[in-house]
């Protein structure tokens, strides 16, 4: 459970995020959307613990994990090396279930993380995350510079996750009819003020979330 009441974040004397107020339930899958520069990141640093709010409350119901924005590997160590430190808070070190979730991390554990294609740097991402076993996971920019079938194939990870574990999920998107198809409810953060939310098929039939964020509505 993420609940999120009355945030402030601030870099110095710029405001990042104002007043943000949201909820992911347990066992939901909810997305935020925005565009650059609106505050997303900085949202999920705070979530994380990588920042300190000004003011406001954060509270998570459980271990969480994050799936920063570009990944964030170490490129001269292994796949199977950056898989470990996922787990070395938690002391889990066996990869068997990131393995069994991602057969294609096995094939690639002795490579150098920095040698491989964007998809698969993503991938390891998804794996590292989960090697702390959490109950709650963040992900920021999910497709983020990946070809459309490597993005429905890490979505459709993600979503049999929240399905069969019941993992709490808060999906942090530019990519709006991804958001909209996979999670059934989102907010909509601009300028570090949530302006608006509800469920996802109603807010993808908003003709001005729709123009700014579809270029028209799902059909």
């Amino acid at each position: 459970m993420i609940d999120v009441k009355d945030l402030v974040v601030s870099y110095g004397t710029a405001t990042a995020l104002e007043h943000v107020t949201l909820t992911v339930g347990r066992g939901e899958l909810v997305a935020l959307l925005g565009p650059n520069g609106a505050g997303k990141s900085t949202l999920a640093n705070t979530l994380a613990g990588l920042l300190t709010p000004a003011s406001g409350t954060v509270s998570i119901g459980g271990r969480l994990a994050l799936i920063p924005e570009g990944r964030q590997l170490f490129p001269d160590l292994t796949v199977a090396d950056n898989l470990a430190l996922g787990g070395w808070r938690s002391g889990q070190r066996d990869p068997s279930p990131v393995y069994d979730l991602l057969p294609r991390l096995a094939e690639l554990a002795g490579r150098r993380a920095g040698v491989l294609s964007g998809g698969e740097q993503q991938m390891v991402a998804f794996g590292r995350a989960m090697m702390s076993r959490p109950e709650v996971l963040v992900v920021d920019e999910l497709s983020l510079g990946l070809a459309p079938n490597v993005t429905a194939d890490l979505a459709a990870h993600l979503a049999e996750l929240n399905r069969s574990q019941g993992l709490t999920v808060l999906l942090i998107e530019q990519n709006a009819r991804l958001a909209f198809e996979l999670c059934r409810r989102a907010y909509v953060l601009e300028s570090g003020r949530v302006v608006t939310e509800g469920d996802s098929a109603e807010l993808a039939g908003d003709p001005r979330v729709a123009s700014a964020y579809l270029g028209g509505a799902i059909t």
